[in-house]
């Protein structure tokens, strides 16, 4: 006799999955990218199943956090709560576009040379 399904399918709730918090523990940009070495995902293997598919979904390649929550099927808070995690822990690696301090004075030097190629 084949068990009973649920017609509602495997359902967690999402405050489960991230021990109820809804907050990251660093605010990660939607279109950060991430990516993962083959040693970090082994030792994400450890930090749980929803955390070891994040860093095999990021292993070899660069993925932001959008993609991250896409090919892993999981809500974007949760993704960004766990993603968040793994990047404290040292088995993410986050890179940033730009660094948070001394864009304007980047900005302006950028404005400065594209005016003097222009005089050119």
């Amino acid at each position: 006799m084949e068990p009973r399904r649920d017609p509602r399918g495997a359902l967690v709730r999402p405050y489960a999955v991230t021990r109820g918090r809804t907050e990251p523990l660093q605010n990660i940009a939607l279109e950060a990218v991430l990516s993962c070495t083959a040693t970090q995902c082994a030792e994400a293997r450890f930090a749980g199943h929803d955390k070891y598919r994040i860093a095999t979904v990021c292993e070899g390649r660069a993925q932001s956090l959008a993609e991250i929550a896409a090919y892993t099927r999981m809500p974007l808070g949760v993704t960004r709560v766990l993603v968040a995690d793994l990047v404290a822990e040292g088995l993410l690696t986050l890179h940033t576009a730009a660094p948070a301090t001394g864009f304007a004075a980047r900005m302006n030097l950028l404005g400065r040379v594209l005016s003097g190629l222009r005089e050119l």
